[in-house]
């Protein structure tokens, strides 16, 4: 019995020591990996040490302790771990491995001249833990040139070959500081941080609970702190390839729009200035995300912008800078962007936004409701209509020339970058009055281009403004108790380059209290020269148009009963004395232009049935008798006008 119990006892002893020494075995071949790892780094000229490395075979847990390296040969980024804990490790071939779960303890990253700011960068997380991890055993090899966008793609390259279920961080803190720069410094720090699915460089949804900011702000004589709380921020689908594609060199034959988020939302949005503004906003939403890897160039983009302490760009290098900006906007698209309800309060009162849209080229601001020195602002909806930023870009550096005012043609380069303007629902304090000037709708369209000049365009105004006691135009208004203009505008013009026709159908202006008119006529054989900003050009392409049709129309609102009043107070007479008078005057007057063209006293006879009974809408047409060109008919009304009309064929009525 004795001897069992010793030999069991052996037994024992001898599988203890041979666990212990596999174990230690394991936490040996464990250590070389994890220094050929750390040996590679060092051999690219970086830095790289660890502390204590040991491997429990039991749970296939690997343990480093004290991680610092310093990748590259300029020490630009630093990185420290106290600590990351692998558990169930496993190799998947001689390249890569799995784990069931890693965490990491203390994970900082310091990055020294970063961006074009110079900025000193920190990233610190406390804890930060991967699940079903899938990754290589070493990384590739880091840039030599240690340059951003070398190192930009070097981490995403590492990170397109990495899986993971998921990643938690309880909490990010990113610090900031440009020392003497106008940036300032300092801290944001994010909680709640959460990936799903990690795989191939894409990620199905990031999240934070919650973003808290402050940051000194360094500018001349006014030094300021902002501090603000962001949360619940949201991010579907993003694809890193696509950024990396953009980095790489060898992708500048990419015309296609790639996506890399498709959608990014938060919640509420608090800032506040120790100066006394504060803004709140609802929350925002930004909806397919998309670059062009021809166009969108960052390493271009960086290496163009003025570095620190460089002299101010002369107006050649300012224009260049514009354009490669168009061109990189250009590579840069939205589908959907949206920010919700905003108030921002300043000393002067609570300024408030319902919504700022972008979609389909379209940027609407919405609900404006702020205090203006007159009184407070109100507007529905303010809107630009197929906006481009390249284009605004390219036409700010057509502007770019100093001690020069920019030529009619620069000028007109703003149809490029817009299509049309909208404005509704607004009311404004009138100048110092307690008056209101209110807008039902300003809306201003245009295209079909010819060069920079449109040759199609429909304008349509519909508002209420007061009259105006400083305004000599208007005292007749005044006088006869006109205290508010009622405006009614529709004019659209377009140009038909097949047939060379142009029409201006129809052009109506309604003075809701006094007279609505409207007019339309036609042109033929416009030739597509007079487009231009050469007067001399236009004067000799203006040559070979034709007048067309004539029609005009006036309804009598109030207007004829303002100038019968007018011409009462100013000859001293009775209302129906003045009226006659005036009649009288028209028919005297139609005597002698029925001298010279019969088909006169038509039109001479209806304005003055126009003038004798209130209410009624006068109608004249004038067609021409034969080919009347454009530039003889306009000299002949500035010499003999009465003459100018033999070549029209006259027609007029009235009605009520």
């Amino acid at each position: 019995m004795k001897r069992i119990l010793i030999g069991l006892i052996v037994a024992v002893v001898l599988a203890a020591g041979g666990w212990f020494g596999f174990n230690l075995y394991a936490t040996h071949r464990a250590t070389a990996e994890v220094e050929a790892a750390f040996e590679q780094i060092r051999k690219q000229g970086g830095k790289a040490s660890h502390g204590k490395v040991t491997f429990d075979t039991t749970s296939r847990t690997l343990t480093i302790e004290d991680v610092a390296l310093a990748p590259g040969n300029e020490q630009q980024a630093q990185i420290k771990i106290a600590g990351i804990k692998a558990g169930g490790v496993r190799l998947i071939d001689d390249l890569r491995f799995s784990a069931d779960s890693i965490d990491i303890t203390g994970f900082e990253v310091a990055l020294d001249q970063a961006g074009p700011a110079k900025l000193k960068v920190s990233y610190k997380v406390p804890q930060l833990t991967l699940r079903d991890y899938a990754g290589p055993i070493h990384a590739g090899n880091a840039p030599a040139g240690g340059s951003l966008i070398d190192m930009y793609r070097y981490v995403l390259d590492q990170y397109a070959g990495v899986t993971a279920s998921s990643l938690a961080a309880p909490a990010l803190t990113m610090s900031f500081d440009s020392g003497s720069g106008a940036a300032g410094s300092g801290e944001i720090t994010y909680s709640g941080l959460a990936i799903q699915n990690l795989k191939d460089g894409k990620i199905d949804a990031m999240k934070a609970d919650r973003a808290v900011i402050s940051i000194d702000v360094k500018q001349p004589g006014k030094p300021d702190k902002l501090t603000g709380e962001l949360s619940n921020i949201i991010v579907n689908d993003f694809d890193a390839s696509v950024i990396r594609a953009a980095l790489d060199p060898q992708t500048t034959g990419d015309d296609s729009y790639r996506r890399v988020y498709r959608r990014v939302s938060t919640g509420p949005y608090v800032l506040k200035s120790a100066q006394g503004m504060r803004v709140d906003i609802d929350g925002f939403t930004i909806e397919d995300i998309a670059v062009q890897p021809s166009k969108f160039r960052l390493a271009d983009m960086l290496a163009a912008l003025p570095q620190e302490n460089s002299a101010a760009p002369t107006p050649a290098q300012a224009r260049e800078l514009l354009e490669k900006l168009a061109g990189f906007y250009e590579g840069f698209r939205i589908g959907r962007a949206e920010i919700g309800k905003t108030s921002v309060g300043t000393p002067q009162g609570i300024a408030r936004v319902n919504s700022v849209r972008y979609r389909d080229g379209e940027f609407a601001v919405e609900g404006v409701d702020t205090p203006a020195p007159q009184g407070q602002f109100k507007m529905e909806r303010f809107a630009l209509k197929s906006f481009s930023a390249a284009n605004l870009m390219r036409w700010a550096a057509s502007l770019s020339n100093p001690g020069r005012a920019p030529s009619p043609d620069q000028m007109l380069g703003l149809f490029r970058v817009l299509e049309g303007a909208e404005i509704k629902g607004v009311v404004s304090p009138f100048k110092n009055t307690r008056q209101l000037v209110t807008i039902d709708t300003i809306s201003l369209n245009w295209s079909q281009l010819v060069g920079s000049i449109p040759s199609k365009a429909n304008l349509v105004v519909k508002m209420v403004t007061p009259t105006d006691p400083a305004n000599p135009a208007q005292r007749p208004l005044i006088m006869a108790g006109v205290d508010k203009l009622a405006i009614d505008l529709d004019l659209g013009a377009a140009w038909t380059e097949s047939s060379g026709a142009f029409a201006l159908a129809p052009a109506t202006i309604d003075l809701g209290n006094l007279a609505r008119a409207q007019a339309r006529f036609a042109l033929a054989n416009v030739p597509r020269g007079l487009f231009t900003t050469d007067p001399v050009q236009a004067m000799g392409q203006a040559a070979q148009i034709d007048t067309g049709a004539i029609e005009l129309s006036l309804r009598d609102s109030g207007v004829v009963d303002l100038v019968v009043a007018q011409f009462s107070r100013m000859q001293n007479v009775s209302r129906d004395a003045a009226r006659s008078a005036i009649v009288e005057m028209i028919r005297a007057q139609g005597e002698k232009l029925a001298a010279s063209n019969l088909d006169a006293r038509v039109a001479v006879d209806a304005l003055a049935g126009f003038v004798e009974t209130s209410g009624q809408t006068l109608t004249i047409k004038l067609t021409p008798r034969g080919k009347v060109p454009v530039l003889q008919l306009v000299d002949a009304l500035n010499s003999e006008p009465i003459a100018a009309l033999t070549q029209f064929r006259i027609e007029a009525s009235t009605g009520l």
